[in-house]
Formats: structure tokens, sequence, C-alpha cells
């Protein structure tokens, strides 16, 4: 197979589709699985939960973070895959001294995540079934950003954390979901890619959404009550502060199909998506 150039400008030349791949990002793990690739799949993070009937079986070396290098190297995988902002730079090196391939992704984009199916679909040999997938994604991503096109976009806060309170700006995946679905990310323009911001800085920016993912913090009802005294943000007076799956607004792949679904509704109840 000819060398291709990935996220972080290494060239990956694999002599044969991967036989034994390990996955260091639970998203990418889901993508893998669409693709066919579930018996080629050994090793993957304690996070890495979907598809349930595949990942149950396999064996875990760690987390995103603080993988166990070594217990890699043990599984003899003929590719690892990464990220640029889930895992740690060094960890990546130490792999590559030790000379097992790793392709790193780096997607901050809904178009492309999109690609990631492909790229993926290239490098493990699985060109058709990522074809597959994205010839039902691909014109459905296109008709829902025409459509919130042509609708004034809604203000939307979307924390990732509490205590503090983090949020996400412009230069992220989940701003980049939220956007193609029709929402304004209220701190699109902090420069940080997650801030830490107060609920009053959130009420003086007046969201007329407020979501509340269960992941990376897990948000749950009893913290709808941070928000009680803001009365008259258009959010809380309306009674649009909703508890929601993370995953559609982060994970890559397949799950796009389902955010684009049901997200565009979810913001704006007047929008619909086919």
């Amino acid at each position: 197979m000819a060398a291709r150039v990935d996220a972080s400008g290494v060239a990956v030349e694999l002599p044969r589709p991967p036989r034994r791949i390990v996955s260091l990002v639970p998203s990418t793990t889901e993508i893998l699985c669409a693709l066919g690739l579930g018996e080629a799949l050994v090793g993957v993070t304690v996070y890495c939960v979907e598809p349930r009937d595949v990942v149950r079986g396999k064996t875990r070396i760690g987390g995103e973070k603080n993988p166990d290098l070594e217990k890699i190297r043990a599984l003899e995988p003929d590719l690892v895959i990464a990220n640029i902002e889930e895992n740690i730079r060094d960890d990546i090196d130490r792999l590559r001294a030790w000379s097992i391939p790793v392709w790193v992704t780096y997607p901050r984009t809904v178009a492309e995540g999109l690609q990631l199916i492909g790229e993926l679909g290239e490098l493990t040999g699985s060109p058709v079934r990522a074809a597959e997938l994205l010839r039902d994604i691909e014109p459905l991503h296109e008709r829902v950003r025409m459509a919130t096109a042509r609708r004034p976009p809604v203000a939307v806060f979307y924390p990732i954390w509490r205590g503090p309170y983090m949020t996400i700006n412009g230069d992220t995946y989940i701003h980049d979901m939220l956007k193609v679905c029709g929402a304004r990310n209220i701190f699109a323009d902090r420069p940080e890619r997650y801030p830490t911001v107060t609920l009053d800085e959130v009420a003086a920016r007046r969201p007329d959404v407020i979501l509340l993912p269960d992941e990376p913090f897990r948000f749950r009802r009893a913290h709808l009550a941070d928000f009680a005294k803001y009365t008259d943000v258009p959010a809380v007076r309306d009674g649009r502060i909703h508890l929601v799956d993370g995953k559609p607004f982060s994970w890559h792949g397949p799950r796009i199909a389902e955010a684009l679904r049901r997200l565009p509704g979810l913001i704006d109840p007047a929008a619909t998506a086919s």
C-alpha cells in the first residue's frame, strides 16, 4: 500500500491491510466496527463502549491519556489509530519507536468527520464499505446544512464540564456540529478551545437553548438547578434546558447520521431533517 500522511504530518506505509488493530479513541472504534473490522480489532480503551456486542470481548489497554503501552506492544498490532487531541504525543512517539505503525487523526468539522470514514476505509482495505456509509450520510449532511442556512441560528450554550463550567470555542468539532444543525455557539469567539466560564457570563449572552450532555462530564437533572435563578435568560424562561446524549455532538463517523437527523429539531423545533 502506498504511504499516506496522517494528521500529525507523518507518512504511514502499510505493506498490507492491517489484521491486528488497536484503537485509542472510542469514536474510531465505532467507525472501525462499522467498516466491518470488528474481528481485526484486538485492543481498545476502557472508554470504548460501542458497539457493545463487539467491544465486550476486546483487550482493554487503559484510557486515552494513560494507555498501557507495553500491553499494546504485546498485542503485536500492525496498526494503532490515535487522535491528536485525545492521546498524548509521547505515547504515540514511543509506539512508533517500537516500529508500530500509528495513524493519527484530527477531524474538527463534520465534513472532516465524514472524510475520516473514507480515510480509514482506504487505510484498512475497506473502501467499499466506507463508500456505502458515506453514500447515506453525505447527502443528509448537505440537506441539513442547506436547510439550516435558510433559518436564523439559535443561540446555544453547550458546556462540557462543571466545577468549574467549561465550554467549547469555534475551533472544535462540537462547535461545527452545532453550527451545521442550526445553532450559534455563544462562546465561539473565545480564544481558548475549551474556555472556563461563569454562569453570569452565560446569562449575559442570553442563550435560547442550553444543552447539558452526559460526557465528558455527566450532567444530570440535579444540575438544572444551577440555572434556576437566571429567569430572564430565554432558555430558562422557556424551559429549553435539555439533558442530552453527548455522543452525537462529539463522536465522528457513523454517529454523524444520528446527529444530523435528531439535533436540528432539538435546537429549533421548527426544523425538520429527513
